[in-house]
């Protein structure tokens, strides 16, 4: 286990991660449709909030996508602190911006009691959920353009680039989240266990200094990392540092903002990233704490710089000693059969899980969720393709039972 700040102290006085973990049903956005929310929904979603905190939550466009969708910006408290956290900057990672419904919910139905009023008075949170709308109406990572929009930080060709940059800007806010959905086939160092979550304070230089702002960045992931190992222990992992001078997070590091990336990545039976999501909101309502009540600078930066790196990519599941059979001409081969499962939107938009085959060859080196032996068994070499969807149901369900 990492060096760990005592939560104890550190949290004395704040909202308790025990508490939202397992009070997290009750302040649950509950109608936000998962992975597949688009726009127009989060629109409604934002009305809702809105309404609900009676005129303390102040919703303004902050810019437009390239193909005119709005870009909401809402501010919330009254605090010197200001917390700038944005979102789905990629559009097929939607974890986040589920959470953060999630959040607001329980901010606007607890409003009255002590700690969020401490949250309130102390800091100012700035939201911009869902940045890049063209991309998540379908469901892709980049623009409508193409571009991957945290790789614009320096050129600013996209709408969605510029109006995050001058949001920063215009606050200039101490401390911000860049969060984000990770490939949930990345593992926790050299283990087999996919990280649920990975953590980064980005570097600012290619020497991967240390200054005041990123030494708070710091503190701020310890106490993150803190609150995780309550109910993920052993599952967090940290990002790798390496300086890239095109991205946002290095690039507002720089500007004097203490960045945090949230990196959701895969957790067991979670294929829409709910546990996922129900972490991220636990997590940003304890560090909102935190930082309210400057219980973040005790934090041991020892709890995050000791994380293990995310490893190389796993597999969901390797069967091995598979027997590829092809035509007469070709002589059969024994192989391991590596298969990695992807969230596939259907014609109605309905995400489906499917299995597709990433890797044919020795694997036994190579780190699975699952491990079956498929010994004995015979495939087709033309039912075994790399990238191609295949549907082994009856054959693992048969090798589940020897």
């Amino acid at each position: 286990m990492v060096a760990a700040m005592s939560l104890s102290s550190a949290m004395a006085g704040v909202l308790d991660p025990q508490t939202l973990f397992e009070t997290y049903d009750t302040f649950r956005m509950m109608d936000v449709s998962g992975p597949k929310m688009n726009h127009a929904e989060l629109l409604r979603h934002i009305e809702t909030l809105k309404q609900a905190f009676h005129g303390e939550l102040a919703v303004e466009i902050a810019g437009y996508s390239s193909e005119g969708r709005s870009i909401n910006l809402l501010t919330l408290g009254r605090g010197a602190k200001k917390i700038f956290l944005w979102s789905q900057m990629h559009g097929d990672e939607p974890t986040a911006t589920m959470a953060l419904m999630d959040v607001l919910t329980y901010l606007s139905k607890n409003r009255t009691s002590p700690e969020v009023q401490s949250i309130l008075k102390e800091t100012t949170l700035l939201f911009l959920p869902m940045l890049n709308p063209d991309g998540a109406e379908r469901f892709q990572r980049w623009s409508v353009h193409g571009i991957d929009i945290n790789r614009d930080a320096r050129r600013l060709q996209t709408s969605e680039a510029r109006t995050l940059k001058a949001v920063r800007d215009r606050f200039n806010p101490q401390f911000g989240f860049n969060l984000h959905d990770q490939d949930s086939h990345v593992p926790v160092g050299n283990t087999s266990k996919a990280a649920a979550i990975a953590l980064l304070a980005p570097a600012y230089d290619e020497a991967k200094s240390d200054n005041a702002v990123r030494v708070r960045a710091k503190k701020v992931a310890a106490v993150v990392a803190s609150v995780l190992s309550r109910f993920v222990e052993g599952y967090v992992a940290r990002y790798d540092d390496t300086f890239e001078p095109r991205a946002f997070g290095d690039n507002i590091q720089s500007w004097g903002t203490s960045t945090v990336l949230i990196e959701s990545g895969g957790w067991k039976d979670d294929p829409e990233k709910q546990f996922l999501r129900k972490l991220n909101a636990v997590v940003l309502l304890s560090v909102f704490s935190s930082i309210a009540n400057d219980a973040y600078e005790r934090a041991n930066i020892a709890s995050y710089e000791e994380l293990p790196e995310n490893g190389k990519r796993i597999y969901d599941l390797v069967i091995t000693g598979i027997k590829l059979v092809g035509p007469d001409s070709l002589a059969p081969i024994t192989v391991d059969i590596g298969l990695v499962q992807r969230s596939v939107r259907d014609k109605s938009g309905v995400l489906h899980l499917v299995s597709r085959v990433s890797e044919i060859g020795d694997l036994s080196f190579s780190s699975a969720i699952e491990r079956l032996d498929g010994s004995g068994e015979s495939l087709p070499l033309e039912n075994v393709k790399l990238e191609k969807a295949i549907n082994l149901d009856e054959l693992i369900a048969r090798l589940k039972k020897k």
